[in-house]
C-alpha cells in the first residue's frame, strides 16, 4: 500500500504550482467571476429554489415537509414533523453547512441528534429562530427554515460513515465534471459531511467512483476514524447516473463553475441536494491533485457550434480525467 500525500508537499509557492493546485482568488477572479453570471446565483444561493429547478429538470430531491418562514409560526415545527420519523431543519440560503439540524428520532418532546444526545422542543424553536434571525445565513439577512424528509443512505456505505449521510461532491466547469470526492461524517461532524467540523474527504476517481486519497481535518487518513473501515474499498455505485447528473447541472443554472452535492438514497436514488456557485477548494486537498490544469484542458477545447450533451461531457471526463491506479 503506498503512502498517502504529504501537506509538506505543498508548503511551497513553487511546489503548488507543480500540482496546479488553484488558490482562492484564482477561484475567485478566473473561474467564479469570469463564467458564473451572478443574476443566476439566486437559484443556487436559495435551497428552496434550487430543489424547484432540480425537479423541473426531472431530478429527484430530498421530500418537503414544510418551511417556516416566519417567528409566528416556529412552535408549529413539532406538528409539522409529528408523522415523519427523522427530518432534518435547515436555513434556505446557509453555507459551507452551517445551521443544519439532524433529527433522527423523536418523541414526546425529545428530539435525537446522529450523535445520541437529545434536545428538547425549546432547542428546536431556538434554533429554527436563529436560522430566521440569519444566523446562519450568507451576508446575515433574515432566512427562512427548510425541513426536509431524512435520508436513507444506500447500504453499500455501511461503514464508511458515522451517524450521518455521506454525500457526493462533484465539480463542473462549463459542463463537464472534472473533480469529485465523498463526504464522510464522523462523530466530530456530528452527523454532517462537512469538512470543516470534521468530516472525511475522500478522493474519487472520475472514471471508475473509486476512492484514490483520504483526509481528514486535512490531513491524511486510510480508515474512517470512528468505524476503522479502510476507505480504499470505497466504491460509488451508479457512479455514471451521478456523473450525468452533476454535468445537467449546467443546463438547470447555466453557471460555468459550480459544486454538484449529491447523495444515493436506498429507495430513491440518486438526489440532488445543493449547488453551489461558490465550492470550496478541499477538494484538491483529497484528491491530492489541482484543478488547474483541468480546467486549462476544459478552457482549450472551445466552444463548438453544436454543444455535446451532458453524456457525452461525462464520457469525455471519464476518459480524460480518469485515474491511472489507486494511490492509497
Amino acid at each position: 500500500m503506498n503512502m498517502l500525500f504529504s501537506l509538506s508537499e505543498y508548503t511551497s509557492p513553487f511546489k503548488l504550482r507543480r500540482k496546479g493546485i488553484m488558490g482562492m482568488n484564482q477561484r475567485n477572479h478566473s473561474y467564479i467571476g469570469r463564467y458564473n453570471d451572478r443574476s443566476k446565483y439566486p437559484l443556487v444561493d436559495d435551497k428552496l429554489k434550487t430543489k424547484l429547478i432540480a425537479q423541473r429538470a426531472g431530478a429527484t430531491v430530498p421530500k418537503l415537509i414544510g418551511v417556516i418562514s416566519n417567528q409566528g409560526d416556529v412552535r408549529n415545527i413539532h406538528s409539522m414533523v409529528a408523522n415523519w420519523p427523522g427530518f432534518v431543519i435547515k436555513p434556505a440560503r446557509g453555507s459551507g453547512g452551517k445551521g443544519i439540524l439532524v433529527v433522527t428520532s423523536h418523541k414526546e418532546g425529545e428530539y435525537t441528534k446522529p450523535s445520541g444526545s437529545s434536545i428538547n422542543n425549546s432547542d428546536v424553536e431556538r434554533h429554527i429562530s436563529n436560522i430566521l434571525a440569519g444566523l446562519f445565513s450568507l451576508g446575515g439577512k433574515n432566512d427562512v427554515a427548510v425541513i426536509e424528509n431524512l435520508i436513507e443512505f444506500d447500504d453499500c456505505f455501511d461503514g464508511f460513515s458515522y451517524e450521518g449521510v455521506p454525500d457526493v461532491r462533484i465539480i463542473v466547469f462549463k459542463g463537464y465534471p472534472v473533480m469529485a470526492m465523498m463526504r464522510l461524517s464522523t462523530s466530530a461532524s456530528d452527523g454532517k459531511a462537512n469538512l470543516h467540523q470534521g468530516a472525511v474527504g475522500v478522493g474519487i476517481d472520475i472514471g471508475t467512483g473509486k476512492a484514490v486519497k483520504a483526509v481528514q481535518f486535512n490531513r491524511p487518513v486510510t480508515v474512517h476514524p470512528d468505524t476503522g473501515r479502510e476507505l480504499i474499498e470505497l466504491q460509488v455505485p451508479q457512479w455514471q447516473n451521478l456523473l450525468t447528473l452533476a454535468a445537467s447541472a449546467w443546463e438547470m443554472t447555466s453557471l460555468g463553475y459550480m459544486g454538484t452535492d449529491m447523495v444515493l438514497d436506498k429507495k430513491e436514488g440518486p438526489m440532488v441536494l445543493e449547488l453551489n456557485a461558490r465550492p470550496g477548494l478541499a477538494i484538491q486537498i483529497a484528491n491530492g491533485a489541482g484543478l488547474l490544469p483541468r480546467l486549462r484542458h476544459i478552457e482549450s477545447l472551445g466552444t463548438p457550434l453544436i454543444y455535446p450533451s451532458a453524456a457525452e461531457r461525462v464520457a469525455y471526463s471519464v476518459k480524460r480525467f480518469a485515474v491511472d491506479e489507486h494511490q492509497f
